[in-house]
């Protein structure tokens, strides 16, 4: 197994912060990039790495929606207590403890699917050849997504039934080369959201799921099979630092422009990645 070093962890940290919040899948771009700088890396060991080294994009959501986060939190603490004491429907009544109780509902669906699929997550699914394919069809989804989107609905709309489609589509991502983030834009996009909420929609679900994933899959970290604790610090700082500056981009990208560059990035990589595997310039497994 060849080993991951200093300048390699700030690469795939780069790498991960760039592409976790954009809707290209960072999956599939640390797995590009693995398939080029480290090869014989044990595909187990390098999903261990990947899940932990997303909770420096995770810390970069807290940090950037912490207040957004607290209200959540708080709000739904008091309305779960209000409901014991039976009490206080006003507090049962806000956006901040709906909230709370949509992105538990939306992410059970990736929680139980993780679970039942890790096996084939770890290994068969990162297949160069799948995430090709599911670079190109999720761009197409995506397109049509934007074209039949009515995109008048905001934080305010959001409703159980979203909370539901969107958290659906985010157990899509766990074949790699959909896009976490790509998911679930899309079904907030059919969905009737306006691509501002669709999007803080998105990063606020990624939440619960990426850290329970990541803090999971930390125990394998430093194990024979997986990269040493040092060099997954590094990648995982440098994608928190990263994933900041790609959330507030994101945002103001979103609210002037379509999310067409990405759908037209995702199929030029998914043909050129189809390339590469066909001419053997790069190993499917």
């Amino acid at each position: 197994m060849s080993a991951i070093g200093p300048l390699q962890a700030v690469v795939y940290g780069v790498v991960q912060g760039l592409t976790e919040f954009l809707p290209i899948s960072s999956t599939a771009h640390l797995r590009i990039v693995q398939a080029w700088l480290n090869p014989d890396v044990n595909q187990a060991g390098f999903t261990a790495f990947t899940a932990v080294i997303q909770l420096g994009t995770m810390a970069a959501v807290v940090l950037y929606f912490w207040r957004e986060l607290l209200h959540i939190a708080v709000a739904w603490l008091r309305g779960v207590l209000s409901f014991l004491r039976k009490n206080g429907q006003e507090e049962r009544s806000t956006l901040e403890y709906r909230m709370g109780w949509y992105l538990i509902l939306a992410t059970l669906p990736v929680g139980i699917f993780g679970l039942i699929f890790s096996h084939q997550i770890e290994t068969g699914a990162r297949n160069l050849w799948v995430i090709s394919i599911a670079l190109i069809v999720m761009a197409v989804i995506l397109a049509i997504a934007e074209n039949r989107g009515t995109r008048d609905r905001d934080e305010e709309d959001i409703t159980t039934k979203d909370a539901i489609v969107v958290g659906a589509a985010q157990s899509l991502a766990l074949i790699p080369g959909v896009s976490r983030s790509g998911a679930t834009i899309t079904a907030g996009l059919f969905r009737g959201l306006d691509r501002v909420t669709a999007a803080r929609f998105s990063f606020l679900l990624s939440v619960p799921a990426v850290v329970a994933s990541g803090l999971f899959e930390a125990r394998k970290i430093g194990g024979d099979q997986a990269p040493g604790m040092g060099v997954t610090v590094v990648a995982t700082v440098m994608s928190f630092a990263v994933g900041l500056a790609s959330i507030a981009w994101l945002i103001r990208y979103v609210s002037k422009h379509s999310t067409l560059v990405f759908i037209g990035y995702r199929i030029a990589l998914g043909v050129l990645l189809i390339g590469l595997l066909a001419g053997g310039a790069v190993s499917a497994t």
